[in-house]
């Protein structure tokens, strides 16, 4: 029998609590671990694909079993949802086609997406960044005029009907069209006019023919995401969207349609969307978009029958303020025909259960709700709005006193830290000397070849590796015999970057597990998880630490990995830090007092360990930075606020140092031109930029911009299986030195620990031998 989790519902329905959706990993990251089997030929595809359906399976049970009203699906993916959605338009690039030309069986169909995702050994995949201001990367569709679409239907339709088979009626989520147009780039030989927008008559009959489609399969409601819309968008693209949603809404024999806008606040998308004739919407509520509820009642009454009220925060992990979020449902309500409870946007940036945590429950009873316990708290709220605040005046209790409790707790103040932040000056964030007199001192100090070589810091992250570090938390292993291990490999790979002949080395970091996660488990003020995963890209899952309280460093963090690594060398090795911005980017912050604050209190506990460095003798120190363009608000007129203290974090963090230390940053997988000053204002030495998959874009952007310390655009892809040919390195390197001359370094776009060692040391073996051919051929 069919559950009432979706039905066409009206204004005399209750409201129903549903979410936008839900992490696709499993309770044992289960979709990484079959993934993974498949790509080594351990598993084959229909192995995959049984994996697969068990675990979109077992979710719908989940949200099913904690009382939602409404299940979404077509939520989950393999690899990655715009992905899927460049899929199911057909938007394949040629190149991917002819890779794999046989997609006739579900091994085909698979390869030929996974290469999009990863590239092969001769086919660079589609690009990677971040997915708005988020940790998690999307893949890059790549449009051109040329482009044909083509519908293929069969990932929604089946996922909807094998939800349908086990008894639950669910309502498709698809990335909106003005969304996946936005959200692409023009291809390669593209006209320089063309925008990717230009196609939306191409791609809307595909998306009529796909409600078509879902309506005839019983789907009655189907959520259209437009993320794109809480962003800065000029009047043409908002007439689109009035076109588009015109037309869909006409559109004949279709499910009715929910559009959902989160990240921000809508402005005056809000009122485009609200004089549309679509059957509902679905708005983010929290943090900078709680302004939405101010412009939804300037806005007055809706003619959407539903709206999707996102009260509870899909972004953060901390418990819901339940008693302010039952007063913005009740404000709502008042607005619209049938008010129900929503998440701000999908749950598959949050953790999966606090219950995984060991011991979390007794410890910070009602502090955290990952995603499991937020489906609770939308039920109780759902309650609330449907029997009175009588009715979950207990739950209302309870939830005020464990927040007071932890606001309350000595984990969250520490006077010492909180003293030095409020006496931060502007004379600390300066360094000694312009960059150009440092760079003579850096210079004499270094004696470095034209175009120096290096990494970014990470090296493979061996399964040997891994056992040490299970081994050492299970007790099974001494801490004596696992420096001895680590000591080894650092050994191993100070020799084997010799042999290379790179110019500046790196420890390989075989003692860390994360870059944030690390430092977080060092640092005062910080909790970390042991399963709290979340995705980052593909089968790529980080556990971000929880920023819980004021921090502070008890004790050097890196200073004997860096100082043992450099007594195995006469090369410069370099100290390496993970910086501020990005320490908070990759966590979950603390939600009681302004982010900037919290900004200055991470900096200056890095600012001590680089002056350690500095101290113990290392005089390379890279902060890495790959966060800054992710936190950028997605409103400009929010930005300069933002920038301001980013850069300024930074610069608290390492401008202590004397003019012979040469401090380095590292940033990746973003659209950079937005932050381009800032970028500059760091005054970092020299910066490292992810640059190959981009094709060197970032080289002209930084040109235009007059960067002019050094920098090193990344020439070899990481995120791909594939080893670039010396002959692409150069060419790659010649376009750097045309705009930057002899401020140039080479190194890959990122760290090397998700790679194998057999690609590692064939790739840096190109690199080194394409910084030798420009360096004798200019």
């Amino acid at each position: 029998m069919i559950q009432d989790t979706t039905r066409e519902r009206g204004p005399a329905d209750p409201p129903a609590a549903t979410i936008l959706g839900y992490p696709r990993q499993g309770p044992g990251r289960e979709l990484k671990r079959a993934t993974e089997a498949y790509w080594s030929g351990r598993q084959d595809a229909d192995e995959l694909l049984a994996a697969v359906s068990e675990l979109r399976l077992a979710r719908w049970a989940e949200q099913h079993a904690a009382g939602l009203d409404e299940l979404p699906s077509n939520d989950f993916s393999l690899y990655d949802h715009v992905l899927d959605t460049a899929w199911m338009l057909g938007a394949v690039p040629e190149r991917h086609r002819a890779a794999v030309p046989d997609i006739d069986t579900a091994r085909g169909r698979l390869d030929r997406y996974f290469a999009m995702a990863r590239g092969t050994a001769d086919i660079e995949p589609l690009e990677m960044t971040k997915w708005f201001d988020t940790n998690y990367h999307y893949l890059v569709p790549e449009l051109s005029p040329d482009t044909t679409f083509e519908l293929d239907p069969t990932k929604p339709l089946a996922e909807f009907t094998a939800a349908r088979r086990a008894g639950f009626l669910t309502r498709p989520v698809i990335i909106g069209p003005i969304s996946f147009l936005l959200l692409a780039k023009p291809a390669p030989g593209a006209p320089e006019r063309f925008r990717p927008l230009d196609l939306i008559d191409s791609v809307l009959p595909l998306y009529e023919g796909l409600l078509q489609r879902l309506h005839a399969a019983g789907a009655l409601w189907v959520q259209i995401d437009e993320p794109c819309l809480g962003t800065d968008q000029p009047d043409d693209v908002l007439d689109q969207v009035r076109g588009c949603y015109s037309r869909l809404a006409a559109a004949k024999d279709r499910p009715k349609i929910i559009v959902a806008g989160y990240f921000g606040r809508l402005g005056a998308t809000l009122g485009v969307l609200a004089g549309l004739p679509i059957d509902g919407l679905a708005v983010d509520l929290v943090g900078p978009a709680a302004a939405n509820l101010d412009d939804l009642e300037q806005l007055g009454k809706l003619s959407a029958e539903r709206l999707l009220a996102g009260v509870i925060d899909g972004r953060n992990i901390w418990a819901t303020d339940l008693a302010a979020a039952l007063t913005t449902l009740e404000r709502v309500g008042r607005l619209v025909d049938r008010v129900d409870v929503s998440t701000s946007c999908s749950l598959v940036h949050v953790p999966l259960d606090v219950g995984l945590e060991p011991g979390w429950g007794a410890r910070y009873p009602g502090w955290f709700a990952f995603a499991r316990q937020k489906l609770d708290e939308l039920v109780v709220l759902r309650r609330g709005i449907t029997q009175g605040r009588a009715a979950i005046a207990e739950e209302l209790e309870i939830n005020a006193s464990r927040r007071a409790e932890r606001l309350a707790s000595p984990l969250v103040h520490n006077a010492r830290v909180r003293e030095r932040v409020a006496t931060v000056t502007e004379a600390a964030e300066r360094r000694k000397c312009p960059f150009p007199d440092r760079r003579l001192v850096q210079q004499r100090r270094w004696q470095l070849p034209a175009v120096p070589t290096t990494t970014i810091g990470s090296f493979p992250q061996t399964a040997e590796l891994r056992r040490a570090r299970a081994a050492l938390r299970r007790r099974q292993l001494s801490e004596a015999d696992y420096q001895q291990a680590m000591r080894r490999e650092i050994d191993s790979v100070i020799a084997e970057q010799e042999r290379l002949g790179l110019d500046v080395l790196v420890h390989g970091e075989p003692e860390r597990n994360d870059m944030v996660q690390y430092f977080a488990e060092q640092l005062d003020g910080f909790l970390t998880t042991e399963h709290g995963w979340v995705q980052s890209y593909g089968t790529r899952y980080v556990r971000p630490p929880v920023l819980v309280g004021d921090v502070s460093r008890p004790a050097p963090m890196t200073v004997p990995w860096a100082t043992y690594a450099q007594s195995r060398t006469d090369k410069p090795v370099k100290g390496m830090l993970t910086g501020p911005v990005t320490m908070l980017a990759w966590s979950f912050v603390r939600d009681d007092q302004p982010i900037a604050t919290t900004a200055f209190g991470v900096a200056l506990a890095l600012r001590e360990e680089v002056a350690d460095l500095e101290r113990a003798g290392i005089g390379i120190i890279q902060v890495d930075e790959p966060a800054l363009r992710e936190m950028l608000p997605l409103r400009r007129a929010d930005r300069a606020a933002y920038l301001d203290w980013a850069v300024r974090a930074f610069r608290l963090a390492t401008a202590a140092v004397e003019d012979s230390t040469q401090i380095h940053t590292h940033m990746c997988y973003a659209e950079f031109g937005d932050v381009l000053d800032a970028i500059i204002a760091m005054d970092a030495d020299v910066i490292s930029l992810e640059a190959a998959r981009s094709k060197m874009a970032i080289v002209a952007d930084l040109a235009q911009a007059g960067y002019p310390n050094e920098v090193g655009p990344g020439v070899w892809d990481i995120h791909s299986p594939r080893v670039p040919p010396t002959e692409e390195i150069v060419d790659h390197l010649r376009t750097a030195v045309a705009a930057f001359g002899d401020r140039v370094w080479a190194n890959p776009d990122c760290g090397l620990k998700t790679r194998g060692y057999p690609e590692v040391k064939a790739a840096l073996a190109n690199l080194v031998a394409a910084a030798g051919q420009v360096r004798s051929t200019g």
